[in-house]
């Protein structure tokens, strides 16, 4: 039995991601990936500003900053005033235009590089639970094999091939609105950050690498379950002209197609020694691009975890604060993405005039607009901490620098917690092991809520384990148990 192997299935950025962080955590895996090339048909186009940060943690982000396009500003329901990225306490304020196509192709090259094995035409077809292992069925192209494991992990999309098998419910509503798009050249294209709502529709159009555009929107007679048809360039043209005033000349797509609002949760992200991670685990409408974030963002919260429970120096019940964590943030997810479906869709005079209102708040309501960009970048996300611990525990660590110019982010590791010593003399040394690191320093220009701080643990997620001024740092190396056994 393969004691220290995970079996991912799924090799889209969700599974590549989470197989890069097993390997970083010396954790045997392959990914199995039914697709036999990449599809260069890019349902993500969106990589936002904390997961931009996620890859910096690991050191991966600059072949995307080099790539994508940045974009300073998002958008919550297509509304006219935007949100201001350039607000936010993170290096990366904007999101990076970047097909999936080639965030797969840069994430694949970073798994295998680590030394993940990646089996393309491989598929998972299902699979039996031991008391210790799993035995995974799988159909490759020189027909069916068994292999073993001991976790296995869907990554697989909202058919979930492993969801299905696991027994785990994916309740949720059928789909009820058909939106469009379409991957077009220009010959006129729009002034920056074009969006345009009103009676026949809504529409919005955002630049792609290499000259290209891609064109998203809503239609009034999009409010139905029956499917017309597949798109054609003729409709796209009409539809453009008719809610925005002009076509922009598009011409020589490269991908036409619908999609719906069908949103759905899995009930569990774990059942026994099977996970969930990204569209396995949620499905929604495109709404303002997270969906591939919050998949990339959900791996980075199990693989240290996983890795930990296999390295065996993982407390007891760390894997089940994966579906503790992440299944909430799973249904807040389902809410943003419903509002904002309720409001892209809101083509009647009340509807247009609700719309109006919102987007005037934003402009008029700096706290509004803030609250809204750290909600849809997932800044805001703040994991379950104890009552009685320090403010700062379960929030993201922004990316603080120590004097010497050493920014935090370079110093996380996915094997091990970063144990930041900030006492005179870095007193905390001796306290290094298998699954902590500890590194010492003086903050440069802390914020008002870390003036005060003399030690933090930082998970190799880079959220905040715990946090301790002088008095704190006394009952720390007892209080380590429940981070690190050993």
């Amino acid at each position: 039995m393969e004691q220290r192997r995970v079996v991912i299935a799924g090799g889209g950025p969700v599974g590549l991601w989470l197989a890069a962080e097993l390997r970083l955590g010396g954790v045997r895996v392959t990914v199995l990936e039914q697709r036999t090339e990449i599809d260069e048909r890019s349902k993500a186009l969106t990589i936002h500003p904390r997961t931009i940060e996620v890859l910096a943690a690991r050191g991966a982000h600059h072949p995307f900053l080099a790539e994508g396009l940045r974009i300073p500003t998002g958008h919550f329901a297509s509304l006219d005033e935007r949100l201001d990225f350039r607000e936010l306490d993170t290096p990366f304020p904007y999101t990076l235009a970047l097909p999936q196509a080639r965030t797969e192709e840069l994430l694949e090259e970073r798994a295998a590089g680590l030394g993940a094995t990646i089996l393309r035409g491989h598929r998972l077809t299902g699979f039996t639970e031991h008391a210790g292992s799993v035995t995974v069925r799988v159909a490759g192209p020189h027909g069916e094999y068994e292999t073993e494991a001991a976790y296995v992990v869907g990554c697989d999309g909202t058919r979930s091939t492993v969801r299905t098998a696991a027994g785990i419910d994916f309740p949720g509503t059928p789909p009820t609105v058909l939106g469009w798009l379409g991957d077009v050249v220009l010959d006129r294209p729009p002034r920056p950050g074009f969006s345009v709502s009103g009676p026949h529709g809504g529409l919005m159009v955002a630049p792609l690498p290499g000259g290209r555009f891609r064109l998203v929107g809503l239609s009034p007679d999009g409010l139905t379950t029956q499917w017309p048809g597949d798109l054609t360039l003729k409709e796209l043209r009409h539809r453009t002209a008719a809610i925005a005033g002009d076509d922009f000349g598009l011409r020589d797509p490269s991908w036409l197609s619908r999609f719906g609002n069908a949103t759905r949760l899995a009930i569990s992200y774990r059942r026994g020694r099977v996970l969930l991670a990204g569209d396995a685990a949620h499905q929604h409408f495109p709404a303002g691009g997270v969906g591939m974030n919050v998949g990339i963002q959900d791996a980075h919260n199990l693989g240290w975890k996983l890795s930990a429970t296999l390295n065996e120096w993982a407390p007891k019940g760390l894997l089940d604060t994966y579906h503790a964590e992440r299944h909430p943030i799973g249904a807040q997810l389902l809410e943003h993405s419903r509002a904002q479906t309720a409001l892209m869709t809101a083509f009647t005079p009340e509807g247009l005039a609700l719309r109006s209102l919102l987007s005037d708040m934003i402009d008029e309501q700096p706290g509004l607009a803030r609250a809204l960009a750290e909600r849809l970048t997932a800044f805001a996300v703040h994991y379950p901490a104890d009552p009685t611990a320090h403010p700062l525990a379960g929030t993201r660590m922004p990316d603080l620098t120590l004097a010497g110019k050493v920014g935090l982010f370079a110093l996380l590791r996915a094997d091990a917690y970063l144990l930041l010593d900030l006492t005179a003399g870095g007193a905390l040394g001796g306290l290094a092991r298998p699954g902590l690191a500890v590194h010492a320093g003086i903050l440069d220009e802390p914020p008002t809520t870390w003036r005060e701080v003399r030690a933090a643990l930082i998970r190799p997620d880079g959220h905040v384990a715990w946090a301790g001024t002088g008095q704190d740092t006394a009952a720390l190396p007892a209080a380590l148990g429940t981070f690190v056994t050993g």
